[in-house]
């Protein structure tokens, strides 16, 4: 197969919630090493998952490394040149289930020896700490509003070359101030496919006594990031940041 902005953008979703979801694992799995180690391993691990994504993307054919349906459309709002959808958004859709699915498999023994379906879906998909939809709407919104602003900023070409070298790390670093100062309502999805893909798998895959997939809140993580991305969108397309 032949380096492509859709294999990019699958392979580094793909490589992003290995990383990302395998944090959590870590975390709330029992009898793993990491277990109960906390947020800021969760937000530190997702950190690099990111910036480990984005090079992964480059590296196998998506120079724009979005791995995040908000950061295309946000984009796409921005330039008003929306052909990117229809090819990004499905292989990112497809990236964050398959890393789903390995993450099952990396921790395979682990799921029978953690009781709660909780912890098992928590690995997975998001969930608010205090579930009222308007609110949590507005977390995640604000959350991916903050995400495509910080994108817009490393980005920007009047940083220089330096920056725009740096940008991975960067945005890692980005996401780890959102997971930090804002994760703790809604746990940050700031990513439709990271919550959409996993739940997918988590519904599918032969998890012991995993409980529901918590179905009537996953239009949250899909709604507040979209909302996010096409404010975002519109700031940079009307200020040019």
């Amino acid at each position: 197969m032949q380096l492509s902005p859709f294999l990019g953008e699958l392979v580094g979703t793909m490589v992003l919630m290995l990383l990302g979801d395998g944090v959590v694992a870590n975390v709330v799995l029992k009898q793993t090493k990491g277990e109960a180690s906390g947020w800021i391993v969760i937000t530190t691990g997702w950190a690099f998952a990111v910036t480990m994504g984005v090079f992964v993307a480059k590296a196998f054919g998506s120079i724009d490394a979005h791995l995040n349906p908000a950061v295309t459309v946000a984009f796409a709002v921005a330039t008003g040149d929306y052909g990117n959808l229809a090819s990004y958004i499905p292989a990112q859709l497809i990236g964050a289930f398959l890393g789903a699915v390995l993450v099952w498999l990396h921790y395979l023994p682990h799921w029978s020896a953690t009781p709660d379906p909780g912890s098992k879906l928590a690995v997975f998909a998001t969930g608010p700490a205090i579930r009222q939809s308007a609110s949590n709407v507005i977390s995640e919104t604000i959350g991916t509003l903050v995400l495509i602003l910080g994108i817009a900023g490393v980005s920007a070409k009047s940083l220089g070359t330096i920056a725009i070298g740096l940008g991975p790390y960067l945005v890692g670093v980005l996401v780890w101030s959102i997971g930090l100062s804002l994760g703790g309502t809604t746990g940050y999805a700031i990513n439709p496919a990271r919550d959409l893909g996993p739940r997918i798998a988590h519904a599918l895959l032969p998890l012991p006594s995993k409980g529901s997939s918590d179905w009537g809140y996953a239009w949250v993580p899909i709604v507040g990031p979209i909302i996010g991305a096409v404010l975002g969108g519109l700031l940079i397309r009307w200020y040019a940041l």
